[in-house]
C-alpha cells in the first residue's frame, strides 16, 4: 500500500508543440519533473503497461478522457496517464486518441515506474520493462488513495483491469466524499 508516500523525484522528457520551431514537425524537447505534474494539486495518475494496446486504448484511456469532468466536479485538477513509452510514441497515442482532457505523461525509461514499484518484465509479450496497470489519487505530490490490479508479478499472462477503472475511481471518490 502506497498511501501517505511522496511520489518520486524524477524529470520527464516531453516533446511540446512549438509552432517556433518551424517546419512539418514543430516540436522541441522539454524537461518537465513531477513537481511541474503534482505539486500544488489533486490528480489521478493512472498507468498502463503501452500505448496502443487493447485494454489501454478501447477502455481505459477514453474512459478517463469521457469523465473528466465528473472528476473535475469531484475536485480532482488534472488526470494523467504515464506509461514506458518515450514522447514520440506517447504523443501519437494521445494524438490517435482525440485527447483533449487527459494529459500523457512519457517515461521512456521507466525510472518513475520503477521507483514507484511497479516495474515489470513484460518479455512474454514482447515488451521488455512496462507497467503494472495502477492509478492513485494524489495530493500535492502524496499518495491519497491507490488502486492497484490484482496479481502483480513479471510476464504475467493475463492484463487485469477494472480496480483501477475510472469507474471504480469514481465510486471510491464518491464514497470518501460522502463519509
Amino acid at each position: 500500500m502506497l498511501i501517505g508516500k511522496k511520489v518520486p523525484d524524477v524529470t520527464f522528457r516531453t516533446r511540446v508543440r512549438d509552432e517556433s520551431v518551424g517546419g512539418a514537425n514543430p516540436f522541441r524537447w522539454q524537461d518537465m519533473t513531477s513537481d511541474d505534474y503534482f505539486k500544488g494539486k489533486r490528480v489521478i495518475l493512472f498507468s498502463l503497461p503501452g500505448a496502443f494496446t487493447p485494454t489501454c486504448s478501447t477502455y481505459q484511456l477514453p474512459d478517463f478522457e469521457k469523465m473528466y469532468p465528473d472528476f473535475k466536479a469531484e475536485g480532482i485538477d488534472e488526470i494523467y496517464c504515464i506509461s514506458v513509452n518515450d514522447a514520440f510514441v506517447m504523443n501519437a497515442w494521445g494524438k490517435s486518441q482525440k485527447l483533449d482532457n487527459v494529459k500523457l505523461i512519457p517515461d521512456g525509461s521507466g525510472e518513475f515506474t520503477r521507483k514507484m514499484g511497479m516495474l515489470v518484465h513484460k518479455d512474454n509479450l514482447g515488451f521488455g520493462m512496462r507497467s503494472w496497470r495502477y492509478a492513485a489519487i494524489i495530493n500535492d505530490g502524496q499518495v491519497e488513495q491507490w488502486f492497484e490490479e490484482e496479481g502483480y508479478s513479471d510476464n504475467c499472462d493475463s492484463d487485469p483491469y477494472g480496480v483501477s477503472s475510472p469507474q471504480n475511481i469514481m465510486e471510491k471518490l464518491k464514497a470518501k466524499m460522502a463519509a
